[in-house]
């Protein structure tokens, strides 16, 4: 497996997603939204994938673990590139939870930081003894950010895919009160409302919730919860993903004799889901209430851009009360516009969008060859310039790793796993979108 979940798209195939702790997402350089045309094996001629099905381009990118597959992939900015990936499992420390302190300058205040990649784990508490889950795990982070008196929160969902929905709904219990969570819907109009009985709460400070176009499912819950209670300002680069339905997946080689051709699976919609305050987030996802420059603002993704998806609609609002603060979202919001207008760092990420958006669409190219070169050769360098993933971004937190969860054992001695947790640190100690979190928390600390 490479851990990149794929889809098509016109006549290509396209990158879809990239699993956490997956070979690509290691690897580094296969992005969401890299179009597919060719497939090779290592030492063998590649082959053409373009117009073809889906499975049969799946089945030629995965092998055995160990082996290297070659894929020839177009760029958003329409460069053609070469990426070696060696097939993996998935590094499964990579999908869990982790939990960090950061600080902003010097004489910044503390702020806690939970990512979390995914909702996993046991349902309905049918796990295996020991078996690690989101809910315990944040738990834990939650805890030891409390030891540490720590008091205001950045919790990361960007990129998370979604999961268990009982876990979005406890991890919503960690920060409220008891009260209803999500609202489902099944076909027959039944409704049905999810809600947290815990009346304890893990974390009371400050929270913000960090999300992007890819932030889907039960991730999408979890934001839009907190954000009707509001008890946590949502900030992100988009609206997320969209999707608010369930799916169920019949295996119809049950329904005939044993020996006959395989008849495969058929997915059913079988639920929708809906917020609190009644709306869905299919279509539309969670608005955020903050917005910042987005880095893949060229890529074409969420529920939105599928054909024939489930259009957005409303039930009425579950009974819930809104947890009160001091903050203004507005506010925060205005302040926050301004600091980014004044960030060398976001304004480059901005104008990388602003290029690789006008350069999307672009088909026409010089014929001539050192023109076709020239052109080339000062697009890549104006890309360069305001590249968010440029070796020289400065640092601009100071990062300590909180220690592994109780769930998770004694801290890794895996020299491949603490590199990897090394390289995360660096990555964080660059992320200026976490840095501008930690300023919103200030003014909503301030806030009075």
């Amino acid at each position: 497996e490479i851990g990149a979940p794929l889809r098509e798209h016109a006549r290509y195939i396209v990158v879809h997603d990239l699993v956490p702790g997956g070979a690509s997402s290691q690897q580094g350089k296969l992005e969401i939204g890299d179009l597919i045309l060719a497939v090779a094996q290592e030492g063998k001629d590649p082959v053409d994938a373009t117009d073809l099905p889906i499975d049969k381009v799946v089945s030629m990118i995965r092998g055995p673990k160990g082996t290297i597959v070659v894929l020839t992939v177009k760029k958003a900015d329409g460069r053609i590139e070469t990426i070696s990936i060696t097939r993996d499992v998935i590094r499964i420390e990579a999908t869990y939870a982790r939990g960090a302190v950061v600080r902003s300058g010097k004489n910044g205040e503390p702020v806690g930081y939970v990512y979390l990649p995914g909702f996993y784990g046991d349902v309905g508490g049918r796990g295996k003894p020991g078996e690690r889950n989101a809910t315990d795990d944040v738990r834990a982070i939650l805890s030891a950010l409390q030891k540490k008196k720590v008091t205001q929160l950045v919790l990361d969902l960007r990129g998370n895919g979604g999961g268990l929905l009982t876990h979005a709904r406890d991890i919503s219990g960690l920060f409220i009160p008891q009260g209803p969570v999500v609202q489902t819907r099944d076909s027959d109009g039944k409704i049905e409302v999810l809600a947290d009985s815990d009346p304890s709460v893990s974390f009371s400070g400050n929270v913000v919730v960090l999300v992007d176009r890819f932030s889907a499912s039960a991730a999408e819950i979890l934001a839009g919860a907190l954000q009707d209670y509001e008890r946590a300002v949502v900030v992100g680069t988009s609206a997320t993903h969209g999707k608010g339905t369930v799916q169920a997946v019949l295996d119809l080689d049950r329904m005939q004799a044993k020996g006959r051709e395989p008849l495969g699976l058929y997915k059913l919609t079988v639920q929708e889901y809906f917020r609190v305050s009644g709306g869905s987030t299919q279509l539309k996802g969670v608005v955020p209430d903050v917005l910042l420059p987005d880095p893949t603002s060229f890529v074409d993704s969420g529920e939105r851009t599928l054909y024939h998806a489930i259009p957005w609609t409303s039930i009425k609002s579950a009974p819930y009360t809104k947890l009160p603060h001091t903050w203004k979202a507005p506010e925060l919001a205005s302040a926050s516009e301004a600091r980014t207008k004044a960030s060398p760092e976001l304004a480059a990420v901005a104008e990388f969008s602003r290029i690789l958006g006008a350069r999307k669409d672009k088909t026409l190219e010089p014929l001539e060859r050192k023109a076709w070169q020239d052109a080339k050769k000062a697009a890549k360098a104006e890309l360069e310039k305001v590249d968010p993933k440029r070796k020289d971004r400065k640092v601009v937190l100071e990062v300590e790793a909180l220690a592994a969860s109780p769930a998770a054992g004694p801290a890794p001695t895996d020299e491949k796993i603490r590199a990897r947790l090394d390289r995360w640190k660096d990555e964080l100690a660059r992320d200026v979108w976490v840095d501008e979190c930690t300023r919103i928390l200030a003014d909503m600390a301030k806030a009075k």
